[in-house]
């Protein structure tokens, strides 16, 4: 096959945009018909299969892209499998001369592009991986001794102060398209959508997945909410927050455009740095991956491993899944989550500090839930955070401290609005009824407390110091 008509394939994975995309960009610029290419490797063998909520996310952002990249002369290539091999009889099957991705960082993931590399490589292909996903490569950001940062904040001040990100990369005009025959499974076939009970409507009101979308989303943020972030960020009526989060994750936008567009913003330089350290946490959390590759299932600090969990009572539990524990702020948060697969931030600690310390469950269970609901559930994000609350994590909070979510509620919803939102049962009382319904005068159908906050909160220290012991 002439070297004109050998393509390049671009492997697409956590990159799902065309702007910024350097893996995109290299084969553009290598003069060959560029031919994009997404596996979908639900096996477990690269990685976590998705959870629900992600799937649902995942297959209105490649039917984005998909749209995308025809506007531009191009076409997504679907294929069901073990991503290395079917990238490897893409390859084969076209004649590929050239293979660009972008890196991935799940211990799983980095073998099987090894192998896809391999593969090529011995085909006689060329390929290449840049980083596009992260503000810098895992192990990258260093202390004066050479070791890596073990707390956020000394890593966050010498990540910002390591220099600019580099200027994201514009989106193509025009792609010369790979037009030749090629196999690619329907989208519909990948199976990502619900079946019955269809329970994804919430989600559909909620998000717009795609690459527009995550734009639209950036827009709204740096001009009308952004100014107020520092200041709100904490209460979850406010919409104070992004809710870039899914779209980070998917990589319909990435870091470098959301790190030079809130700085290029008509914003306090404190506000912005705020905002940012945010993505720092991203790479914060990538570097613990790097080093724990079993984040989700074994604890940084080994001698969390010791610690007496409780046995689980499927009431309580599904209780805690469905919002119905009798805790305002913790039932909120579970029917957001349910409803529209995310959950404000300040809520997610609270909801996971009831289910470690009050409820004394082992934090690999609500990990698990949330890996299954959350549309931005992230393998390192998600996992570092519910190590962070249950004390067994990098940079973590202590044990000891735990969060009295009545108390929580009425700091950062102070008039109950938050609560009134997603807890309809509770929106005819006022604000202190609504964050203590048990001393609440009027009846209503809200269910009684599956534990008592107090007693509870000193059963986790004792168990806490049982532990150290």
């Amino acid at each position: 096959m002439p070297e004109q008509d050998s393509p390049a394939v671009v492997w697409l994975r956590d990159d799902l945009r065309v702007s910024d995309n350097p893996a995109l960009r290299e084969a553009i610029d290598s003069g060959r018909p560029v031919l994009p290419v997404y596996v979908l490797d639900d096996s477990g063998g690269a990685g976590r299969p998705l959870g629900a909520a992600s799937r649902w996310w995942l297959h209105h952002s490649l039917a984005a892209l998909d749209a995308s990249l025809q506007k531009r002369g191009s076409r997504l290539v679907l294929r069901h499998g073990d991503g290395a091999e079917e990238v490897a009889d893409v390859m084969r099957r076209t004649g590929a001369g050239l293979l660009t991705m972008n890196r991935r960082y799940v211990r799983g993931e980095r073998e099987q592009d090894d192998r896809a590399r391999l593969a090529a490589e011995q085909a006689g292909a060329a390929v290449s991986d840049h980083t596009a996903s992260l503000l810098h490569e895992p192990g990258e950001v260093l202390n004066g001794s050479g070791d890596r940062f073990a707390v956020f904040t000394p890593f966050f001040r010498a990540l910002s102060g390591a220099g600019t990100p580099r200027d994201p990369l514009p989106a193509p005009a025009a792609i010369d398209g790979w037009t030749g025959e090629v196999h690619s499974v329907d989208l519909a076939d990948l199976g990502l959508l619900p079946t019955k009970p269809d329970w994804s409507g919430g989600l559909a009101d909620t998000w717009t997945p795609g690459e527009k979308g995550a734009h639209r989303r950036v827009d709204e943020f740096v001009q009308h909410r952004l100014a107020g972030y520092a200041a709100h960020r904490d209460e979850p009526a406010a919409e104070a927050s992004s809710r870039l989060s899914p779209h980070l994750k998917f990589g319909e936008i990435s870091p470098y455009q959301l790190w030079h567009r809130v700085q290029g913003a008509d914003a306090p330089a404190d506000v912005r740095m705020k905002f940012l350290t945010e993505l720092g946490w991203r790479d914060f959390d990538y570097d613990l991956l790097d080093t724990h590759p079993d984040l989700d299932t074994v604890n940084v600090h080994r001698n969390f491993d010791a610690f007496p969990w409780a046995e689980v009572d499927d009431e309580v539990l599904a209780a805690w899944q469905q919002g119905r524990t009798g805790i305002p702020l913790v039932d909120a948060g579970m029917r957001q989550l349910w409803a529209t697969g995310w959950m404000h931030n300040r809520v997610r600690m609270v909801t996971a500090s009831f289910f470690i310390k009050n409820l004394r469950y082992d934090w690999r269970l609500g990990e698990q839930w949330f890996w299954d609901t959350l549309v931005d559930a992230d393998p390192a994000n998600n996992a570092a955070q519910w190590q962070w609350v249950a004390g067994s994590g990098a940079d973590a909070a202590p044990y000891f401290r735990v969060f009295n979510p009545v108390l929580q509620a009425q700091k950062f919803d102070p008039a109950g609005e938050y609560i009134a939102e997603w807890v309809p049962e509770l929106r005819p009382l006022d604000a202190k009824g609504r964050h203590e319904p048990w001393n609440a005068a009027a009846a209503t159908d809200y269910p009684a407390p599956v534990v008592d906050l107090k007693r509870s909160r000193q059963a986790a220290l004792d168990a806490y110091q049982r532990m150290r012991d």
